[in-house]
């Protein structure tokens, strides 16, 4: 929240959603103005309890005029970005006009100058709480009205909104049909001299949208975007008996945005970066399109049905989490969608539910619009998905379906919480939800579920048991159901799947130990594979004998998903610092170059990286580097020329290695691997390695940007300038990062993340102190989503010690720290202190 501006309560919402019913919001916005500003004129008519009194939400640069029932309001209404509104009648008509100032956050209506060609571009972000920055509301999600539009622009833009175009465009007036119910949230619309593709399909229009310097990538890509649409909108109309319910269906890929999509009914807006210009890799292609069955599920789960408060963000986010991996791999060509959720979503879920900010699914209090910000995370979308996973199976899919067809019958273009859902899917599925709502939406923290074996002397099982833990503080056991895989190694060097058997954790039946007696007598296997398939949400470890066959036997799994399982358990060991970095970076050696599945490789190395910068010590960390531009290199000698494998071998190896020859002429064009290009970023990778060992600086960067004036050259640029190991470069960054209030939001992130290097720890040590003075500033005045990415990014996390620890703790402890401050650093500091949990781990062997 930006400083002054008040956070709405839970209470006061409630409070006006018992005397107000808004009936519409008419709106109309003129964005032929100056470059900073935009006028805004909106009627918002609403029923009250007459006598009453409410408040709107308004942040003008200027208020011009605003009435209530005709008659002026007071000078002093305004206060706050609150505008009060007394004495109301039963029915009542606020009229307010007001210039507006564009943001360059990523919230409220955002404006953006392409640097490729100087165009200007504008798109809404109104969520969380940002449509005060555009039009007047009652900014709450059950407080649901038709909005009509109207928007007056130059005469060369284009405008696409929640409505459908109601006429023709005359003289840069564009005229929007109403909507049905939304939202104030979901309000939004694109404007600017966008590069537009269209098409139909089932009586459906369809358009995507982009910036004209993407026009020729859009182009070639549309036909793909296009058929990953209409698959998905096939499978959801199979699987729900509500048919697409918002009239035309677009998608704005637009510039510097916050999330990686926004479901706004009738034009989902989607950062930019989706629309390749670069080589990319299949699973970069199967993650957008993840992300585009992501947004069409909210389109029921969030925008058909809403959330009546933020405490059941669940009901959007995990939803939609949980259908975009589920219709990705049934109804695209992305089958093994649910191994990239295994690698990269759920492992965030994990890792957030193991923090200090942890909190239930469906948490009881979300006392403000402050505390929801802090709960989009990796709980409400992956845990979350994976609890439903386990609804599922424990229900039934036939079942869960009917329950949420019943479910959006009941509450359409209306409001319903955790309770509605919940009863809808016990009546369809006839069991009593309650306990297990309990178990798995009301308490916080993950399981860990752990094999034990006992062998008879002949080698078979004599008893194989999971025993389910719970952390300190968080003693909830959960009922779990999942598969284990006994796998053999044969002689002639296969590994095969001997026997798949189902188990269902039932601790108020088994307490902590559950036996799988149906295994007693069963030859031991090679690898005991428990939650094969990856059905349950839990930490897995294995058994000791299966432990030491993993390097032997996981190059050898045929089943990419059971891969994903242990190479996530593998690395969440080592970030918990039960096992040793080490000895992850030798199975990366030994088991990497021959993966199949790109998005292991890429998740694998990303993590492993990241733990290699952050708990060896810094004598060890070369040879850790080492040996990963090792395994990178001997896959990119085994992958097939022009393949995701090879290009996220190069990767890979860029980021590894520390051979600045190899690397200059790569970027020179000698050297570079068959079926490899040094397109545009991969020439900006390879330079900021360079960069941060010190092999290149500013007059490499600057001709590097002299090549590539493009909005996301702009942001390599910057990334690199900060990274550049130069007392004087790392002031100007640092300063930029703190104090520079027009900054747009993506160029700031892209200086946080090219702040920090392992390499340049002597140079950057004095800048840990000062991110707990200068960032919680920065993070007042800036505030919101922006403000709180770029406090995450710009964290000291590889300064390693105890004094960045006492840094930390002396901020939590001072009064008046932000509550999105707290949780940046809670969660920041928890990551340091495993850091040094697992510095007594032995140096990487040779």
């Amino acid at each position: 929240m930006m400083v002054g501006m008040p956070s709405l309560t839970r209470a006061e919402a409630t409070a006006r959603a018992a005397i107000v019913s808004v009936t519409g919001y008419t709106i109309d916005l003129d964005l032929t103005g100056t470059d900073d500003t935009f006028r805004s004129r909106t009627v918002l008519t609403f029923e009250a309890e007459p006598g009453s009194f409410t408040f709107a939400e308004l942040e003008p640069v200027e208020l011009l005029s605003a009435s209530l029932n005709g008659k002026p309001l007071d000078a002093g209404a305004l206060s706050a970005e609150r505008l009060t509104l007394p004495a109301l009648a039963a029915t009542n008509e606020l009229v307010v006009e007001a210039v507006m100032r564009y943001s360059h956050s990523g919230e409220g209506l955002h404006r953006f100058v392409d640097p490729a060609d100087g165009r200007v571009y504008t798109y809404a972000q109104m969520f969380l709480d940002g449509v005060r920055r555009v039009f007047p509301c009652f900014d709450q999600p059950d407080l649901k009205a038709p909005f009509t539009l109207t928007v007056t622009t130059p005469a060369d833009w284009i405008v696409a909104a929640n409505g459908e175009l109601a006429g023709p465009v005359q003289d840069g007036v564009w005229r929007f049909g109403t909507t049905k119910p939304l939202s104030t949230y979901l309000a939004s619309l694109i404007a600017g001299p966008y590069h537009a593709c269209t098409d139909e399909h089932d009586g459906i229009p369809l358009a995507i949208y982009a910036r004209q310097a993407l026009k020729a990538e859009l182009d070639e890509q549309a036909e793909e975007i296009f058929t990953i649409t209409k698959q998905c909108l096939d499978r959801y109309h199979e699987i729900f008996d509500v048919r697409y319910p918002f009239g035309h269906y677009g998608q704005a890929f637009v510039p510097e945005f916050n999330f990686g999509a926004m479901e706004n009914p009738g034009i989902v807006v989607l950062r930019d970066e989706y629309i390749f210009r670069s080589a990319v890799t299949d699973s970069e292609r199967e993650q957008r399109a993840m992300v585009i069955a992501h947004e069409m599920a909210h389109q029921w789960f969030g925008d058909l049905v809403t959330m009546a408060w933020w405490d059941d963000l669940w009901l959007n986010e995990s939803f939609a989490e949980y259908l975009g991996s589920r219709i990705t791999a049934e109804a695209t060509q992305f089958r093994d969608a649910w191994t990239t959720f295994a690698m990269q979503r759920k492992a965030w879920g994990i890792r957030a539910d193991q923090r200090p900010s942890t909190h239930p699914v469906a948490p009881e209090e979300v006392a403000d619009t402050a505390m929801a910000l802090l709960n989009f995370d990796g709980i409400s979308y992956a845990k979350g998905a994976s609890v439903l996973r386990q609804l599922v199976t424990f229900v039934g899919d036939k079942a869960f379906l009917a329950g949420l067809n019943d479910h959006f019958a009941a509450h359409a273009y209306g409001n319903a919480t955790l309770a509605d859902l919940l009863a809808a899917v016990a009546r369809a599925s006839g069991r009593d939800l309650t306990g297990w709502a309990d178990a798995w939406l009301r308490s916080a923290q993950v399981n860990t579920l752990r094999a034990e074996v006992e062998r008879a002397a002949d080698g078979t099982y004599e008893q194989v048991a999971i025993v389910q833990t719970a952390p300190e503080g968080y003693p909830t056991l959960r009922p779990h159901k999942l598969f284990a895989g006994l796998y053999d190694h044969g002689a002639d060097g296969t590994v095969t799947l001997r026997k798949r058997v189902e188990v269902e954790i039932d601790p108020g039946a088994d307490g902590e130990r559950t036996v799988l007696a149906e295994l007693a007598g069963e030859p031991a296997a090679g690898l005991l594979l428990i939650n094969d398939g990856d059905l349950a949400y839990a930490k897995i470890r294995l058994d000791d004998a299966s432990a030491e066959a993993v390097p032997m036997i996981l190059p050898l799994l045929s089943d990419p998903l059971a891969r994903a399982v242990l190479w996530s358990s593998m690395l969440d060991a080592v970030t918990d610092a039960e096992r040793p970095v080490a000895e992850l970076v030798t199975l990366v050696l030994a088991a990497l170059p021959v993966e199949r599945e790109v998005v292991v490789v890429e998740d694998v190395l990303a993590t492993t990286r990241g733990l290699v910068n952050r708990y060896p010590t810094e004598e060890a960390r070369p040879a850790a580097l080492e040996l990963l531009a090792q395994a990178c290199d001997r896959l990119l000698a085994a992958s097939e020329p022009g393949s995701s494998l090879r290009l996220a071998a190069m990767r890979g190896l860029v980021g590894a290695t520390a051979d600045t020859v190899r690397l200059k002429g790569w970027l020179a064009g000698d050297g570079v691997p068959e079926g490899v290009a040094i397109d545009d970023d991969l020439a900006w990778l390879i330079l900021y390695r360079l960069v941060v060992l010190g092999a290149a600086g500013a007059q490499e960067i600057e001709a590097r940007y002299q090549q590539d004036r493009s909005a996301f050259g702009e942001q390599w640029a910057a990334r690199c300038r900060a990274a550049v190991p130069d007392a004087e470069a790392k002031a100007r960054a640092w300063d930029y990062l703190i104090n520079d209030p027009a900054a747009s939001n993506r160029l700031l992130e892209a200086t946080a993340q090219g702040f920090w290097h392992a390499e340049q720890l002597e140079l950057i040590t004095p800048y840990a102190e000062r991110y707990f003075t200068d960032v919680p500033a920065m993070l007042a005045r800036r505030g919101g989503m922006s403000g709180e990415r770029v406090a995450v990014m710009a964290y000291p996390s590889v300064v390693v010690s105890e004094q960045t620890r006492q840094h930390a703790a002396a901020l939590l402890a001072a009064p008046g720290t932000s509550s999105i401050m707290h949780r940046v650093v809670t969660d920041g500091d928890d990551d340091m202190r495993r850091a040094l949990l697992a510095r007594f781990a032995p140096s990487v062997p040779a």
